[in-house]
């Protein structure tokens, strides 16, 4: 069963969130709205005259960055595409931009960068506290979209992808389900109330970084909701859909610096801003749900085969990112930039995704993907973009079986190398182990047994590797019983012990 700690995923706050209102200058807000600049874009639609019509599971600062961006575009064309914002837990978000009527800011990041006011959020909910007002949001006649960013840990699946029936939200959710505490416990009862109601189910829309997310999303809405009544899991299969998406942007977090300066060029006060590079992608698995949005009008790619888009980018972009994270911090690198600008980094990440990570990967012409790796080194070297590599370290136990250990799989069972690829694994136990030894916190649903296996490391891979390969749902047992991963992870493990980080990279 793993450990699941509230407040800490999509909905908590970043370090340095807003504790209140400070500050002389007056609030971003409906009445202020007149008062922009005119070099900032705003809201081209009356937002009086909108309706809510998606419901928003996790409104932190991706959800705001990117698919409420494409939403402020649909409702150029419809005014019925408004976003009523649903925290399951915390009530920052609630509390940062109610204030400002669901106002709030966007810094695109790039060498002439751009701000924009966005005005698609309409309603914020906090599920704990109003669970009522969500119940009639999910059922409203006008809902016929839900969307959600809640990690891969919100999803409440075990190490195979299925629902966790162990998992302590789960086992509530299925004793009180008129009072949901998870995403699934929530997706089922507002589908439940839509049957009751003779209403047709909403087009249901993961956005978080799972591989196949729609397909788990509805096999885990189906267990919970067979277990509830059977008849409802036959009516949910047989009508909701629950499409593959693929999102893409570098969002990196909020902090001090980020609201000094949208304050000083928006001459208002923004509780919480957010901001991302300019690069922004999100690819819709095409459905015949006739509640879906015109998806193309606001950008969105749709697509038969979103597996190709969703593989190529948890493996090169995430992979590399999560590479970039441990080895980067081992090195003493606090930012991406900072780190692919070291020549030895930089030049590994790129044979890391040319050599070992491309070759797993489908693409109607190779050099698609070529040209998508060098997309994605240019924004790993965007000067403009101060993405933390402790952001990207955070949940290392759920993103490194998605982003590394697919692709590993995939090595071995073609006979390739595993040198590189090892890299990262290690470096990702090195990292726990110095975060344990030196008391320092480690942000992940695993962190009581992160900290217990860095604390009894002691730099000797056969001492050390068993205790990470054990934790729960994070190593399939090919891979932990395969010698030649083992040999790849442990020579790793012990050269970064050794000579330090940057050891572990030098050329074949």
């Amino acid at each position: 069963m793993r450990s699941h700690r509230p407040g800490v995923g999509a909905d908590a706050p970043p370090p340095g969130a807003p504790a209140g209102d400070t500050g002389d200058r007056p609030r971003l807000c409906e009445r202020t709205l007149p008062e922009v600049p005119s070099n900032v874009l705003r809201p081209s639609y009356d937002r009086a005259g909108t309706r809510i019509g998606t419901v928003h599971f996790g409104p932190g600062a991706f959800h705001r960055a990117h698919q409420a961006v494409y939403f402020d575009r649909l409702l150029e064309r419809d005014p019925r595409r408004a976003i009523c914002a649903v925290s399951l837990r915390t009530a920052s978000v609630r509390d940062a931009l109610r204030p400002q009527d669901g106002l709030y800011t966007l810094l695109e990041l790039d060498a002439v960068p751009t701000l924009r006011v966005v005005g698609a959020i309409r309603e914020l909910l906090v599920a704990t506290q109003d669970p009522a007002a969500v119940c009639r949001r999910l059922s409203a006649p006008g809902t016929s979209l839900v969307t959600m960013t809640v990690t891969e840990k919100g999803y409440c699946l075990d190490g195979a992808g299925a629902l966790d029936f162990d998992h302590p939200d789960i086992r509530h959710d299925l004793s009180r389900p008129e009072t949901p505490r998870s995403l699934i416990g929530w997706l089922v009862q507002g589908l439940a109330l839509r049957r009751e109601r003779q209403l047709a189910p909403y087009l249901t829309v993961c956005c978080d970084n799972l591989s196949a997310n729609g397909p788990k999303l509805r096999g885990a809405v189906l267990a919970f909701a067979a277990r509830r009544d059977h008849a409802l899991a036959g009516w949910i299969e047989a009508r909701a859909r629950f499409p593959r998406t693929m999102v893409d942007s570098i969002t990196p977090a909020t902090d001090a610096a980020l609201r000094e300066r949208v304050e000083q060029w928006l001459g208002l006060r923004d509780a919480w801003p957010v901001q991302r590079e300019r690069f922004v992608q999100w690819v819709v698995e095409e459905t015949d749900c006739a509640g879906q949005p015109e998806w193309a009008s606001a950008g969105v790619t749709l697509s038969r085969d979103v597996g190709l888009y969703e593989q190529a980018k948890l493996r090169l972009l995430n992979g590399a990112h999560s590479t970039l994270a441990y080895v980067g911090l081992l090195a003493g690198f606090e930012t991406v930039a900072q780190a692919v600008a070291n020549p030895a980094l930089r030049d590994f990440i790129e044979r890391l995704m040319m050599q070992d990570i491309e070759p797993t990967l489908t693409a109607p012409r190779r050099e698609e993907l070529a040209a998508y790796r060098r997309s994605i080194l240019r924004r790993f070297e965007n000067p403009a973009i101060c993405h933390q590599l402790a952001q990207i370290a955070w949940d290392g136990s759920q993103k490194l079986p998605i982003r590394i250990l697919g692709t590993m799989s995939d090595a071995l069972q073609a006979h390739r190398p595993l040198r590189r690829l090892a890299v990262p694994i290690a470096a990702w136990m090195q990292f726990v182990r110095t975060r344990a030894l030196a008391a320092a916190p480690i942000v992940d649903p695993l962190d009581t047994r992160l900290v217990d296996c860095g604390r009894h490391a002691t730099g000797d891979a056969r001492h050390d590797l068993p205790a990470f390969l054990g934790l729960p749902g994070v190593f399939p047992a090919h891979l932990a019983q395969s010698a030649e991963f083992l040999r790849a992870v442990g020579e790793a493990y012990e050269r970064i012990a050794a000579s330090g980080v940057l050891s572990a990279l030098t050329p074949d």
